[in-house]
Parts: structure tokens; sequence; C-alpha cells
């Protein structure tokens, strides 16, 4: 059964999924439509799961489940995985890569790149200790609206990734 966000507890448990390139409008409603559906019929031991999905800025697809009410399997948790491979071939943009780093320019747009060339960005100087990094580790909803999404890449663990680089820029 999907809900809003705004529905479930701060103690939700919530996947991050983050799109290699930003989507446009159309695709990004085509992706909700889709989730939407997938949530609708999410189970958990033939349980009902109390679920959410959001769109974030046509970058971040955030699935959220009330685990109070049902707790998601293993099973359910493939599912989910399972689908949104689908959807990745479908769009053909990655967004199971958990190498990937998302970060915003001064400009205000999100990029990805692997971690090797976020070490590479760091060493030219476009990457600094005050860069937007997105955290797409968080694992409640709570830490979502708290803002733990989007914060400085110094309060980050990102930069476990690049402090040799940025120590000696």
């Amino acid at each position: 059964m999907s809900l809003p966000l705004t529905e479930l507890p701060d103690s939700a448990r919530v996947w991050i999924y983050g799109l290699q390139r930003p989507l446009d409008d159309e695709k990004s409603d085509a992706l909700r439509t889709n989730l939407l559906h997938f949530v609708d019929h999410w189970t958990a031991h033939g349980a009902q799961l109390r679920a959410a999905i959001d769109i974030i800025e046509n970058r971040f697809a955030i699935v959220a489940v009330d685990e109070a009410v049902v707790e998601t399997s293993g099973c359910s948790i493939d599912a989910i995985v399972e689908h949104m491979a689908g959807i990745e071939e479908e769009l053909d943009c990655s967004l199971l890569d958990g190498m990937r780093v998302f970060y915003r320019t001064d400009q205000g747009e999100i990029k990805s790149c692997d971690r090797s060339v976020f070490r590479t960005e760091a060493e030219l100087g476009t990457i600094s200790k005050s860069t937007p990094v997105f955290d797409l580790t968080i694992s409640t909803l709570g830490e979502f609206r708290s803002g733990a999404l989007e914060r400085p890449l110094h309060d980050s663990w990102h930069r476990h990734l690049v402090n040799k680089a940025l120590k000696s820029s």
C-alpha cells in the first residue's frame, strides 16, 4: 500500500537510489508511477508493506517502509532490488551502482561520478570540504527529514574518499 512519505514515521526504513543522470520531468513522472504501482503490491511473507516513494530533484528515488507494521524480509528486499534493476534497464541509466558519488556543484547542478573521478576532482580543487554531497546510505526517514541526505563533504563519510587529496591542496 503506497502512502505519502509524510504519513510514515521517522523510524521508517529508507532506501535511496541515485540515478546516474537526471531524468526529464516525463521520465521522472513515469518512474514515480512505476514505483507507486510496485509498492501498492509489495509484500513480505504475504503481508502488505506500508510503504511510500518519492523522486527528489529528478535524481533520487526514495523508497520507505514502516517496519513497525510489517517488517521487510530478504525476499521483499530482493524484490525491490530486482524491480530497480528492471527500471535501470528501461531507463538505460544506473540506479544500483554503490560506487557512484553524488555531489552538488557551485552552480547547483547535481553530478555523479565514480569514486576515483571524485578523488581526482578533489585533487584538482573542483571539490572542496564544503562541497555538498549526497549520502545514499542513510537508513531512516528521520535521517532523511533532518537533511542528512545532502550535507557538506566534511560532515559526511565521503570525506574518507578524498582526505589525502584535500590535505595536499
